[in-house]
């Protein structure tokens, strides 16, 4: 069998020579790397001084979508997104639910070989309005994705990432040309959980975001609730009025944890704690906020926050749209953060 080193990868972009080395630049890691060595990602190699892509155009995960898996909720409600995916993450965290994929190396797994063309075609061919690049981190996969969202605004696709905001000003701010939407995952609001959690950092994920608004592309978070770990009141607070600084209109989605990976041992998310985040959200002046991975009578519903009315009643991922136009509620004309066709 082949590995990942015997196929013909593609200059990365965002890198820098360091002697015998390469510093990449793209994530907040800023790894630097010896000649045939790769970063904390597991795709990115140093050959001969150059940065390669080793993981361009290589899907382990493809399928049809509804875009409230994603989660968005503000975001072309009821269509379908063709979502892929493929190998690494620059996050190492204890409870991830698809870590058969995010902790595999290219040479652990086989991954299919497509080109930005085929995965436009194949999004439209499965009759779907837009593409998401989400199971594992979208961010590693830049050069791959940046093409294929160039090509997608071309045929008439959005374009969606599903991350963890661990990335870069630069390659943010070149992608955002031709991305529409994310849904950032706010893993928790203390460095010290980033740190033996997800071994990671969590300023750069508050900066990537802020500025990914700035940008235009529409954010909607989520905030995974972990028993002991990142539940406190204080905490939720923190993280609610920091969300209301940036902008009360953002969709908050408060999500249930469930033992997965090496947390097995953790219990579920009590639905106490759920209704507590969604209450403390609301006492910060939150505006839209939904409660995932649990049922709640009115937990994924969208309401005016004006007038209460009833604009989206969701079942599950089944989406009944009542009739917000242009992004604004048709009962009192408030400003609904939506995104509801390319013609709104």
């Amino acid at each position: 069998m082949n590995t990942s080193r015997d196929r013909h990868p593609k200059e990365a972009k965002f890198w820098r020579s360091e002697e015998k080395r390469v510093r990449c630049q793209l994530c907040p890691h800023s790894c630097s790397i010896t000649h045939l060595n790769r970063g904390i990602c597991g795709v990115r190699e140093n050959r001969e001084n150059k940065l390669y892509s080793m993981n361009y155009g290589k899907i382990s995960s493809v399928n049809s979508d509804p875009v409230e898996k994603k989660p968005l909720f503000h975001f072309y409600p009821g269509s379908d997104v063709f979502s892929i995916g493929s190998i690494g993450c620059t996050f190492r965290c204890l409870h991830c639910q698809n870590f058969t994929i995010s902790m595999a190396t290219l040479d652990e797994l086989s991954a299919r070989d497509v080109t930005p063309e085929e995965v436009c075609n194949m999004a439209i061919d499965n009759r779907c309005q837009g593409i998401a690049f989400t199971y594992n981190e979208p961010t590693i996969w830049h050069e791959f994705a940046y093409d294929t969202c160039k090509l997608a605004k071309e045929r008439g696709l959005y374009t969606v990432y599903v991350s963890n905001g661990f990335i870069q000003e630069d390659p943010l701010r070149e992608i955002s040309t031709y991305l529409d939407a994310m849904n950032i995952d706010i893993k928790s609001f203390t460095q010290s959980f980033y740190e033996d959690i997800c071994k990671a950092s969590i300023q750069p994920v508050l900066d990537a975001t802020i500025l990914a608004h700035s940008l235009g592309i529409h954010i909607e978070l989520t905030y995974l609730i972990i028993p002991g770990k990142n539940d406190s009141e204080e905490e939720l607070r923190n993280f609610t009025s920091w969300c209301a600084e940036l902008d009360v209109r953002i969709p908050i989605h408060f999500s249930r944890f469930h033992p997965d990976y090496r947390m097995e041992d953790t219990p579920p998310t009590p639905i106490s704690t759920m209704e507590m985040a969604k209450r403390i959200g609301k006492e910060e002046g939150l505006k839209f906020i939904y409660l995932g991975n649990v049922r709640v009578p009115q937990g994924g519903d969208t309401y005016c926050p004006n007038c209460k009315t009833l604009l989206i009643k969701r079942d599950g991922f089944s989406t009944t749209v009542m009739e917000p136009r242009n992004g604004h509620c048709p009962q009192c004309g408030e400003d609904l953060y939506m995104v509801l066709s390319s013609n709104d």
